[in-house]
């Protein structure tokens, strides 16, 4: 860590737990996918401060984060949110119908072969 309060992008990305390896943090830097204060960071060795700004892509969603303090280690996960505000707003809940893919009998136990015909022709409708 410098003495001017400023650390590696790739470090400070692999301190906050948001990537597993300092490897992959490099990696999603050089490839051009992170943003610091909205400009594309050019290689992992670019300093940041607190009060930096980083965008960048996590799994399906897009991360937006304020640096807030520099950490000393890579400790535990609740020592690793206190490095950093999320600016990104809450995820929105996800309403999922489940669709069987199988079709419905709604007899007791398992159905016939006649029954399996049946539904077949029904195209997977209840029996009558």
């Amino acid at each position: 860590m410098d003495e001017a309060g400023k650390i590696r992008l790739d470090k400070w990305l692999w301190q906050a737990r948001f990537f597993k390896t300092r490897s992959l943090a490099a990696a999603v830097v050089k490839g051009g996918h992170l943003r610091v204060n909205g400009n594309r960071a050019g290689k992992a060795a670019q300093f940041v401060r607190p009060g930096d700004v980083l965008t960048f892509s996590q799994a399906q969603s897009v991360r937006v984060v304020r640096i807030v303090a520099i950490g000393l280690r890579r400790g535990p996960a609740p020592e690793a949110q206190m490095l950093y505000d999320d600016l990104a707003p809450p995820p929105e809940p996800e309403t999922k119908t489940f669709v069987s893919p199988n079709p419905r009998y709604e007899g007791k136990g398992r159905p016939t072969k006649r029954d399996r015909r049946k539904l077949d022709l029904n195209g997977g409708q209840a029996l009558e």
